[in-house]
């Protein structure tokens, strides 16, 4: 059911002239635009359009409810703001600026210059107060959910009577670029599903891409489909009316607190506000077109929208009482004093969660954590079993579940292939329907088929803090998850992805679902660290890896089938961390043969092969090339030197083996077939006769 505010029209007229209004939220408007304009002018490059036609919503949301404090932009109670439509990356530097955060103006003269903190698009880690890195439309309102869902979550995990010390909310510009990419249609089924009811999206409704107008190729009712959705819909707010867009956020903020009443009962669910805009709003001629999208406008467009706004002031020129209406330092201090006081008298009342709340908002795992990862790692070399190494996975979560009460797993709809659940996990159940809020506080959740949301949404699970999120799907499905993966790794955010069915031994489901590309793929991708275990205990190694590595995501490329199990000596359990060891030496080896994954299995049959022939080999298990290239020169050195010629194993394409300086790789490049993996793995050569004869080749040329 839409919601229209009585008193608001349509947008107003871009030629109607404002300078006659010289009231505070027209000047604090006007110095968004102006250094909007600025900025990108100065730069000869960026988007002013977009900065231009939100500048009054920004006004209503961010001088009258964003909750946050300059000083500390860090604080956890904070509502998170989230730029999802960030080529108009200036209107968020502009209001950093200006609120108070430490971002000086000679940071946005220095708009998209070489090490500035104001990058073309919004970079967390780099500008203070972003909280999201955003440009991919979509992916922050998908990073936006997942900031939602673990505030919801953690709400109700740590709150206790009197003491709501989790209540934020989570706030979204968003515009058509964004709803028309897929994911924000498998995100937001989500967010209405679970009835997050404190994320609110305002809609920034132009009409206008940098094609042109878009309605020869957006005309989606997108009221209508976020009501599908499960959303509240306040329609038709006039986006250049600040009193307008204010009464729409104060119902908004209503809902989101305390649900909407409706006939069947109180309803929680997200909100969308459709605020009608003109895009680069007061520029004469090109207000309301697709020129004002993405270039400078150039000197007479800015003089035009100066004269248009009253605004007598230089380029970068903001008057005193501008800056003051926008101080948001004293305001933001107070909140942050006000929470600090609320949590500690939380922690004198309940010191246990008050301190496991701490660690797990600061990202540091328990005290207990080493024992536990150590136990995992033993009770694989104890077991010595012949599995596959996604059942290694779950048994090594059996362990890690119980011991990490961050840890949030899920998988798109494929949980019983995947076995990303554990035992005791519980399945998470959130609903905001009419008959009010329900909400079942499981850590495992059903994302339904939906990767690319998944991938996304578990970035923004991670971005805002205590939980350390895990999803899985098959390898082959990671191309869907890939631009989110790459977010992920540009964040240096500590999220894992599960791919399960590695490789043509998916077996009979053929080439749709074998993977061939997708390990090469992904270890392309910088900060990304791809692991391919061999066995239980390198899969045991890999998952703990994974969870202590706090500057970047993993992700764990397992088996559909069984491998066999690897005996190791502790020193090369050990090794196992550095990426790639030697697993088996000979006394005088005459190659170096690398394997990795269930092809270190075959390896290892090989080297038995070629030991009756009198050839020694020395055999190194390579589960991780990401990590075994960033080891020391001499460590790498000690395991593959120079002195041995080098065979690559692996049952996907070549490529990426021969920066080993290899002499042959034995694998697949080209596409899988449909039959049995056994069949598959003769068909394709992948047999310890086949790999023992390349060995064999390898060695007659360096003889000669």
């Amino acid at each position: 059911m839409q919601t229209s505010l009585p008193a608001v029209a349509g947008p107003a007229d871009s030629s109607a002239d404002p300078s006659r209004d010289r009231s505070e939220p027209a000047r604090m408007a006007a110095a968004i635009r102006a250094l909007a304009m600025d900025a990108v002018e100065q730069a000869a490059s960026g988007h002013p359009g977009m900065p231009m036609g939100m500048a009054d919503i920004a006004v209503a949301l961010w001088s009258r409810h964003l909750r946050h404090n300059p000083a500390h932009p860090t604080w956890f109670d904070r509502d998170r703001f989230v730029l999802s439509n960030g080529h108009g990356s200036m209107l968020l530097y502009a209001l950093l600026h200006l609120t108070g955060y430490d971002l000086s103006i000679d940071e946005l003269r220095h708009f998209r210059k070489l090490h500035s903190k104001t990058p073309g698009h919004p970079e967390v880690g780099i500008t203070p107060g972003v909280e999201t890195t955003t440009g991919p439309l979509g992916q922050g309102l998908a990073n936006a959910v997942g900031m939602a869902l673990s505030e919801r979550m953690l709400a109700a995990e740590f709150n206790r009577d009197g003491f709501p010390i989790v209540d934020h909310f989570t706030w979204v510009f968003a515009g058509d670029g964004c709803l028309m990419e897929g994911i924000s249609h498998e995100v937001c089924s989500l967010a209405g599903t679970w009835g997050l009811s404190k994320l609110v999206v305002l809609y920034d409704d132009n009409g206008i891409s940098i094609d042109g107008e878009v309605q020869s190729w957006f005309r989606d009712d997108t009221l209508r489909r976020f009501e599908a959705y499960g959303w509240n819909v306040i329609a038709d707010v006039d986006g250049h009316d600040v009193d307008a867009v204010d009464a729409a956020i104060e119902i908004a903020k209503e809902w989101g607190a305390n649900g909407r009443e409706l006939p069947g009962g109180q309803r929680f669910a997200p909100t969308l506000i459709q605020c009608r805009t003109v895009i680069g709003k007061g520029a004469p001629t090109r207000a309301g077109k697709s020129k004002a999208h993405g270039e400078p406008l150039g000197a007479e467009e800015i003089a035009g929208v100066r004269r248009w706004m009253g605004w007598n002031h230089g380029p970068f020129e903001i008057p005193a009482d501008v800056y003051s209406a926008w101080d948001a330092t004293g305001s933001g201090a107070q909140r942050q004093a006000a929470w600090d006081d609320l949590f500690a008298a939380y922690a004198e009342r309940h010191p246990q969660q008050a301190g496991e709340f701490e660690r797990r908002m600061r990202g540091v795992l328990p005290a207990t954590w080493e024992f536990t990862a150590q136990r995992a790692i033993d009770e694989a070399v104890a077991k010595a079993e012949t599995i596959a190494t996604r059942k290694a996975s779950q048994n090594a979560l059996n362990h890690f579940g119980p011991a990490l009460s961050e840890l949030l797993g899920g998988s798109a709809d494929l949980t019983g292939s995947n076995l990303t659940d554990w035992k005791g996990a519980g399945a998470f159940r959130s609903f905001g329907g009419p008959d009010g809020q329900s909400f079942v506080a499981g850590r495992h959740i059903n994302y339904g088929v939906r990767e690319f949301g998944m991938a996304a949404l578990m970035n923004g699970v991670a971005l805002h803090g205590g939980h350390l999120p895990f999803g899985g799907t098959f390898l082959t499905f990671s191309d869907y998850s890939r631009n989110a993966i790459r977010m992920a790794a540009l964040m240096k955010q500590r999220v894992i992805h599960v791919f399960t069915h590695d490789s043509i031994g998916l077996g009979e489901d053929g080439p749709t679902h074998q993977s061939v590309e997708h390990a090469a793929s992904l270890r392309l991708i910088p900060g990304l660290d791809v692991w391919r275990p061999a066995d239980p205990v390198e899969t045991a190694v890999a998952w703990a890896m994974s969870i202590e590595r706090d500057d970047g995501p993993s992700a764990l490329l397992l088996s559909r089938q069984a491998v066999p199990f690897v005996t190791r000596s502790d020193a090369q359990v050990e090794a196992i961390r550095h990426g790639g060891y030697v697993v088996r030496d000979a006394a005088e080896p005459r190659c170096a043969l690398i394997a990795t994954g269930s092809e270190l299995g075959l390896a290892m049959a090989a080297r038995d092969l070629l030991a009756q022939d009198g050839i020694e080999v020395r055999i190194v298990s390579m589960p991780s090339t990401s990590v075994f290239d960033r080891q020391d020169v001499t460590y790498k050195a000690r395991v593959l030197p120079d002195t041995l010629p080098r065979i690559a194993v692996e049952a996907g394409v070549t490529d990426g083996w021969w920066k080993y300086r290899c002499d042959a790789v034995v694998g697949l490049d080209r596409y899988g077939e449909s039959a049995p993996a056994g069949t598959l793995f003769k068909h394709f050569g992948f047999t310890p006769e086949n790999v023992a004869d390349t060995v064999r080749a390898v060695l007659a040329k360096h003889s000669t």
